[in-house]
């Protein structure tokens, strides 16, 4: 009981987002393509950079053997 209101005002926001979305300047969007002029530029982003060992600076990191892990059992 009580989602009678609830349900129209639902459907109303709705109706006016479907039929009634915003206004588009034609004018405004044929001059901007027109000219070409595009408001942010995309930088080359290079990806064959480098990637830092994260455990080159831990004084342990050579003790550690990955093969240890992989069958280890509970003792």
């Amino acid at each position: 009981m009580g989602r009678g209101r609830a349900k129209a005002k639902q459907t109303k926001v709705a109706r006016a987002l479907k039929y009634g979305g915003p206004q588009t300047d034609f004018d405004r969007l044929q001059a901007e393509l027109a000219t070409g002029d595009h408001p942010v530029e995309a930088e080359a982003i290079e990806v064959d950079e480098p990637v830092e060992d994260p455990y080159a600076s831990d004084p342990y990191a050579k003790y550690y053997d990955e093969d240890d892990d992989e069958e280890s059992s509970p003792r």
